[in-house]
This record gives C-alpha cells, structure tokens and sequence, in this order.
C-alpha cells in the first residue's frame, strides 16, 4: 500500500476481500473500505488530480482488467471521498505494478502476470486530463513479461524492466528507458538477468508515486 497525497491516508488492499482499506493515520481508525474488482495490487498506487474528481488514489488489479480511483480529498470533495469514482478498462488483467508523477501527464500501468505472453510484455499509459480509458498500449521487448515502472526524480524518464529467461542467451532481461513526455524509448539496458523493482532515492525517501 502507500500514502494518500496528504500523507495523512493509508491505502492498503485487502487482496483476497477485493477491498482497498483506508486507515487514518492521524487517528488510528480504520477510515473506509473501497470496494474493488478482483484481487487489487496497487503496490504503493498512483496518486493524481482527477479532472472530475480531485486528489485520487489509484490501484490496478490482478484478478480484473481495470484501473480504480479512489476519491481521497474529504476536506474540499467530501461528497466522493472514500468512493470508487473511476474504473478505467485496461486490456488484460495480471496487474502488478502503477507509478505516475507529478510533473507527468501519464499513469503508467503493467500487466505482467497475464496469460497471454503479448499483453505479459505491454504497458499501457492513462492521460490524466482523459482517464476514462487507456491512451496508449505497447509491447515493452518482443519476449519475456514487463514488469515495474519507475520515474527519475525529475519525473521525465521512466525505466521499465523486462523479466527473460536466464537460459536463453539476448533474452535474459532488461532495462528500458522512455522519454515520459513523448513515450519514446531512450535506451535500454541489456543483458541482466530477471531485473525486477528499481527505486529513485528521492521518489522512494519523498513518497512520490
């Protein structure tokens, strides 16, 4: 789980109750329970400024193709607060991983742990001024599973690990790095082997996500 953008709310789910619990943690009370669809796994989630909505907390799910927003400003939107206000559809379900920043205009999101081997190696990015739906899905490397976005501290990079198979020589695993505002690919780094989460300090130490 990880923090609302007050760092005053804990978003954690509830994975096998399909429920995202809401502790305060000024309080110590349990604020709310979010119903979700199947198996969320927001990792620390995505927080952002809904157009419609306000602040958001966002988590994607293992069990579900969707993407759900969670209102989390009860002082200026207390009608919505605590409610599921967005499902943005995704093309396969399988989710680990969501990572946004605040100097970018995307929510980027995996669907690693899916069936089928092409949408196991595609992330799909989320236009904040337009989440009703995906912008854009792309295949990250032609073989293995896609896996954990992470901003530089800058937010105008994003670096994506490709999980491979450390028995098959080229296809052991890398790193891709994308210019976040254009969503191109800058470089990659190859031949590692099942590279998985990779932290900027600052993001990390500041709650940034």
């Amino acid at each position: 789980g990880g923090w609302d953008s007050t760092k005053r709310y804990f978003m954690v789910a509830a994975n096998q109750s399909n429920k995202i619990a809401v502790v305060d943690a000024l309080e110590g009370d349990l604020e709310a329970l979010v119903d979700t669809p199947a198996v969320p796994h927001p990792g620390r989630g995505a927080n952002w400024i809904d157009p419609e909505f306000g602040p958001v907390w966002s988590s994607p799910h293992l069990g579900d193709p969707a993407v759900v927003s969670v209102a989390t400003d009860p002082v200026n939107h207390p009608e919505n607060a605590w409610k599921s206000v967005r499902v943005t559809p995704l093309p396969g379900s399988g989710s680990l991983f969501i990572k946004t920043h605040p100097n970018s205009k995307w929510i980027w999101v995996d669907m690693t742990l899916n069936s089928d081997p092409v949408l196991a190696r595609t992330i799909c990015v989320i236009a904040k001024d337009d989440p009703a739906e995906v912008h854009k899905c792309w295949e990250v490397s032609t073989y293995g599973r896609a896996v954990h976005m992470e901003y530089n501290k800058q937010g105008t990079e994003v670096w994506i690990s490709v999980w491979g198979d450390a028995a098959n020589p080229g296809e052991t695993g890398e790193i891709v790095i994308y210019n976040d505002a254009t969503l191109e690919e800058k470089t990659r780094i190859k031949d590692l082997i099942t590279p998985t989460g990779k932290f900027n300090v600052y993001n990390t130490v500041n709650d940034i996500y």
